[in-house]
């Protein structure tokens, strides 16, 4: 996800001449924002413009409202705003999220200064408003330029992953599911995704929590999915932040499949979904995996245990096959309310 701004303050003009910002949003996942002056005749024809494409559009037959779905296409979540006082430039970064967000910047500066050294990268917590850093200028007497690229992942650089929590195996107690491509598995198990794990298994298989947290995006709108990455945007799938902050993500989910929405808080055994065959897949299977941010472009994937019917925490290995123990046996993080990495609890 990427914002790329460029902004020009223009001093000792005879034109009076006022910043315009104009926004274009490309995506749900990415956004543009171009900002220039325009000289004031300039933007008196541009008002009039705009003044007819809006009577226009009121004349226009209004089109059908977008289907229903957990894919809907929405605002922007999260918006890089500027706020200036006097020559100082404040940068906020509002993040809509349920979960973190964690952003980078890179900046080409023209006579302006920071205490902030960029590139930068920080974590934001989520639905606040919250201050990045600030720019002055080096010589208050002379032009001066910003031009910036940020990008942002969901999840937090800072979370800290419980070593003592024990995952759950996600499907039903008493089910026996073989590993198809365990940790750095051969096949597409690298980078971002060197922890995940493969189970093989049925479309509609019913789907469960692997340990407590809150729902923060869903999506469960496709019927699409094949061996290439040109099929990774149809994945559905669901996406857990546990209290320590991290991330649990389950992937290549049926479509309709998902029962859990956002801002849901679910406990360990849950059921959330049903698994499928969408995205990049090369067969019916569930994805899992737990990660926290790197930066604004990387995510890192994080070893875990799980508790299997032999009674003790494992790795699961790659080919064999894991039985789901009796309810009673689980020993997953507790459902009841734990501090999150920052300090709220749930």
């Amino acid at each position: 996800m990427y914002l790329k701004m460029r902004r020009h303050f223009q001093k000792n003009t005879s034109l009076s001449l006022t910043p315009r910002l104009i926004r274009v949003w490309a995506s749900a996942e990415s956004c543009t924002t171009v900002s220039t002056i325009f000289p004031i005749p300039v933007r008196l024809v541009l008002r009039f413009l705009l003044a007819i494409v809006l009577t226009a559009n009121a004349f226009a037959k209004s089109t059908p409202a977008p289907e229903k779905g957990y894919a809907q296409e929405k605002a922007p979540a999260v918006k890089v705003t500027t706020k200036r006082e006097g020559m100082t430039t404040h940068f906020l970064v509002e993040n809509d999220e349920l979960c973190e967000i964690t952003m980078s910047f890179d900046l080409d500066l023209q006579n302006l200064k920071s205490q902030t050294r960029f590139p930068y990268t920080a974590t934001f917590p989520a639905g606040k408003t919250t201050e990045a850093f600030v720019l002055t200028p080096t010589a208050t007497d002379s032009n001066w330029e910003y031009s910036y690229t940020n990008y942002y992942k969901l999840g937090s650089s800072r979370a800290q992953h419980d070593e003592n929590a024990v995952y759950r195996l996600p499907y039903a107690s008493g089910s026996r599911y073989k590993v198809s491509q365990g940790y750095h598995g051969s096949y597409s198990h690298k980078g971002s995704n060197e922890y995940a794990i493969d189970w093989q298994m049925p479309e509609g298989t019913p789907v469960f929590a692997a340990r407590e947290g809150l729902v923060v995006k869903v999506k469960d709108d496709s019927n699409t999915g094949g061996s290439s990455m040109k099929y990774d945007p149809f994945n559905n799938y669901v996406l857990i932040r546990h209290p320590d902050g991290t991330l649990g993500h389950y992937c290549h989910l049926k479509k309709g499949g998902v029962t859990v929405k956002p801002g849901q808080i679910i406990k360990g055994g849950q059921l959330i979904a049903h698994s499928g065959n969408t995205g990049f897949s090369s067969g019916p299977h569930l994805h899992f995996s737990v990660f926290k941010t790197r930066d604004g472009r990387e995510r890192i994937s994080l070893p875990v245990k799980f508790q299997t019917a032999e009674g003790k925490a494992a790795v699961l290995v790659e080919g064999r096959r894991y039985t789901a123990p009796d309810a009673g046996m689980q020993t997953a993080s507790a459902a009841a309310p734990k501090s999150n990495a920052s300090g709220a609890a749930f």
